[in-house]
């Protein structure tokens, strides 16, 4: 077995882990919020402070991992979230709501570092194969994330055996699942360290990777290049979308009268959609190219919002109309992941890479957070129906992003498989 297979293995234990960590927590976060404050704008701030934890910490991690290493930084990523469940359970003991959204950012790192996981799979590995490598990485989370919901009731009974709110029970998973996967991840060995995979352009005289470029040169560098800018922004906005809908769907469906245990039903089929598939996604993308799977990610997520404006609009809410929505959202949400990774990857140079990617999951997550931050207020002041038209909003501003993209030669800059055409014109600024 090679050291790349090991390390891969280990990854996707670890994001077994972290799914399910993050998952069980992720579905009574919002309501112990509103349970503390007594108000429902509190559940989108509540999960706005994981988001915003997640993009607090996204490129810090970023760069940790291009000085130390994946292993260190991938390890402290998951310790934080260890933290984190701790303070969210001491808060709810004591009714302290700013101490509970401090655990609740401090959890997020562990989103952070479970997409990293994504770009240590792709390490090394040439831009023709990036999309499956990250792919099986994604696809780990899975099993956890599916699991993490479906135990949300009796994580709710060892919280009442415990002594403890029962709603906070689901967070004394979330703490031994966070640190398992910390010290699965530091055992990681040294291969881990970023080696980012080189294209022709990028490669120096004597076939040495050159040295990365600052935050501040690599993200000029994205702007003047709309291929490179259009990933960035899909990533940012998939992750949008599916943060405003989501985080109000279980406060919907409280507010309709769906049992606890049918709200874990459907937040269970969401996350597997979001990541069941994304082999699929990951091969769609090395084959067809990632705009192919970008493209039809955005088909996904209209049909997603009708289905949530039809639910939102029916005279009684539907357990399978939402099902089915929240099914949807998660696909959309893997096809713009996988697709933007993948055409990031494969539209900027090697010394651009490692930034880049940092400073995306950074912008992802707060994009995903402001969208938490106002998700409770619009709920309260329009409805199911209001959030629903904000998602319109930002997949409309994607689709200008991606008309500029096309216009500046998009299909001709990213073939299928994954590779780009013409190199060394990625380093020149287009239209």
């Amino acid at each position: 077995m090679t050291r790349t297979t090991r390390s891969r293995r280990k990854l996707v234990a670890a994001q077994l882990f972290s799914g399910a960590g993050i998952a069980s927590g992720y579905a009574v976060g919002g309501l112990l919020a509103e349970q503390i404050s007594g108000s429902t704008a509190m559940a989108g701030f509540a999960q706005m402070s994981v988001i915003l934890g997640a993009g607090l910490v996204a490129y810090p991690l970023a760069a940790l991992a291009g000085r130390r290493g994946r292993r260190v930084a991938l390890s402290l990523g998951f310790g934080l979230g260890v933290l984190g469940a701790a303070i969210v359970l001491i808060a709810v003991a004591a009714q302290l709501l700013p101490l509970f959204m401090l655990g609740m950012m401090l959890s997020g790192s562990c989103t952070a570092a479970g997409l990293q996981a994504r770009y240590a799979a792709v390490d090394g590995v040439p831009p023709a194969g990036a999309g499956r490598a990250m792919s099986i990485v994604v696809w780990a989370t899975t099993v956890g994330s599916v699991l993490g919901p479906n135990i949300t009731e009796p994580g709710a009974r060892l919280g009442a055996a415990l002594g403890l709110n029962p709603l906070a029970g689901p967070y004394v998973i979330s703490m031994s699942a966070f640190a398992i996967a910390s010290l699965i991840a530091a055992t990681l060995g040294r291969e881990t360290r970023t080696q980012p995979s080189m294209n022709r352009a990028s490669v120096e005289p004597g076939g040495r990777a050159p040295r990365p470029l600052r935050l501040g040169a690599a993200l000029r560098h994205a702007l003047a290049h709309p291929v490179a800018l259009f990933a960035m922004v899909t990533i940012v906005t998939g992750q949008m979308m599916m943060t405003n809908v989501m985080v109000m769907t279980p406060v919907h469906m409280d507010h309709q009268g769906f049992a606890l245990g049918t709200i874990g039903i459907v937040v269970s089929v969401h996350i597997a959609g979001m990541y069941a598939l994304s082999p699929i996604f990951g091969w769609a993308a090395d084959r067809w190219g990632p705009l192919v799977v970008i493209a039809c990610g955005a088909a996904v997520f209209a049909v997603t919002i009708a289905l949530g404006v039809i639910d939102a609009t029916a005279p009684v809410s539907s357990m399978g109309l939402l099902t089915t929505a929240l099914l949807l959202l998660g696909v959309g949400w893997s096809m713009f992941l996988i697709g933007g990774s993948a055409l990031l990857t494969a539209s900027v140079p090697s010394e651009a890479r490692v930034p880049l990617q940092g400073a995306s999951d950074s912008a992802m997550n707060l994009g995903g957070a402001v969208m938490a931050a106002s998700a409770g207020a619009v709920q309260a002041a329009g409805g199911f129906l209001w959030i629903n038209l904000m998602a319109t909003a930002v997949l409309l501003i994607t689709l200008l992003f991606g008309a500029r993209a096309l216009r500046g030669g998009a299909r001709g800059s990213v073939l299928p498989g994954g590779a780009a055409a013409g190199s060394p014109a990625l380093s020149e600024p287009v239209g």
